[in-house]
């Protein structure tokens, strides 16, 4: 079973790490290795919401997800957004882009690390808008509770993660024009360029959420006209209904899941900008992360169940809140990848671990209660 259904990406990540050895050595392994486990841990809620919404939906529209839908988040958003993002900032073509990148790595570098202030303002301001609205949401199950509780509190007052978003781009932009390097006014215009491209993060992320939005009340209106339907039927004698979504609001659904996998891929694209600038590392890493995602979203549709391991979600978005912050920084101070790939890989770590440790308590809480139960019932 596992190998059934995880077969294709564990030969994608062979012949992704060998690729990645032959292009840049052991330290090109190294950044790959760190960017599909970067990739998988932070879309990891992305498979689960994945899962959840698939298994509605019948055959046909499940076969339609995870074939064009693949083609969409693997080839689309992992391995062609980057070159864009890259394109566009540099100031040339993607065709151009690509060609420079493997031709020309040097004169591409310094095109990039001109282009970097722009790419680290606009996924500084993208990632860190996912981690304010995360933790300034009141949830039932809170992981690092003493800080969680807190800022759900604070999360009350309208429009709050917004604000500091914008607190800390203003002081991120001043911030570079005071230390930048004065000619004529070459320092003016990076300050600039941070504040437009960090407000550019911002509206792409409040784009990107109404979007998801949209769709999901959209569906959620499909629903509940099928549900009418169903009953309706039930009610002149006709037999229930046993088939999944289809029609308009598998149509529907298959529309939010892809607004969804596109809004969940921003994270891991932009911060593999924190880690690397190469987009052929970039590619390779992201696209094993991809593959992985897929796999585990068939898995838990196939097995029936999501997933025990319950704070995972919340390291993942601390990761992500500390890649907003690294980009941030690195709009003046270089950080080196590996560091930036660590921190990641050990707040996704930490939550795994202390999900595990919960399983355990509430096994064993669980335990003593039924010997209790025993107890009382023989005496």
């Amino acid at each position: 079973m596992v190998l059934k259904t995880f077969g294709w990406s564990f030969a994608v990540t062979a012949a992704g790490l060998v690729a990645a050895i032959l292009f840049g050595g052991w330290t090109a392994f190294g950044i790959v290795a760190i960017l599909s486990i970067l990739e998988i841990s932070l879309s990891f809620d992305n498979a689960v919401v994945n899962a959840g919404i698939l298994k509605k939906m019948n055959a046909f529209w499940q076969k339609i997800f995870l074939t064009i839908g693949i083609l969409i988040a693997v080839f689309g958003m992992r391995l062609v957004f980057p070159v864009v993002i890259v394109a566009v900032s540099a100031q040339m073509g993607p065709i151009e882009a690509v060609d420079l990148a493997l031709s020309d790595k040097d004169r591409y570098q310094e095109l990039v690390t001109d282009a970097h202030p722009s790419i680290a303002a606009f996924g500084g301001m993208f990632l860190l808008m996912i981690f304010l609205d995360f933790i300034f949401e009141d949830r039932e199950i809170k992981w690092l509770a003493w800080l969680e509780r807190p800022l759900a509190k604070l999360g009350k007052i309208d429009m709050l993660s917004v604000c500091i978003a914008l607190i800390i781009l203003l002081v991120s932009a001043m911030t570079f024009a005071a230390n930048a390097h004065q000619h004529g006014g070459t320092h003016v215009d990076k300050a600039e360029t941070v504040m437009l491209s960090g407000i550019a993060g911002l509206i792409t992320y409040m784009i990107v959420g109404g979007l998801s939005g949209f769709f999901e009340d959209k569906l959620e209106e499909e629903e509940e006209r099928e549900h009418e339907e169903e009953e309706k039927a039930v009610r002149q004698g006709k037999p229930r209904s046993a088939v999944a979504l289809a029609g308009k609001a598998a149509f529907f659904m298959f529309l939010y899941l892809e607004v969804l996998d596109a809004s969940f891929s921003f994270d891991g694209v932009i911060g593999a900008f924190a880690i690397t600038n190469d987009i052929v590392l970039m590619a390779l890493g992201l696209g094993i992360g991809a593959m992985y995602v897929r796999s585990l979203t068939v898995y838990l549709v196939r097995q029936g169940t999501l997933d025990d391991y319950v704070y995972l979600e919340h390291g993942a978005h601390y990761a992500i809140g500390a890649l907003a912050l690294i980009l941030l920084i690195t709009i003046q101070y270089e950080i080196h990848e590996i560091i930036t790939g660590l921190i990641g890989v050990v707040l996704i770590g930490w939550s795994f671990w202390s999900s595990v440790r919960r399983n355990k308590r509430l096994a064993a809480a669980e335990g003593d209660t039924d010997q209790k139960t025993e107890v009382a019932s023989g005496v």
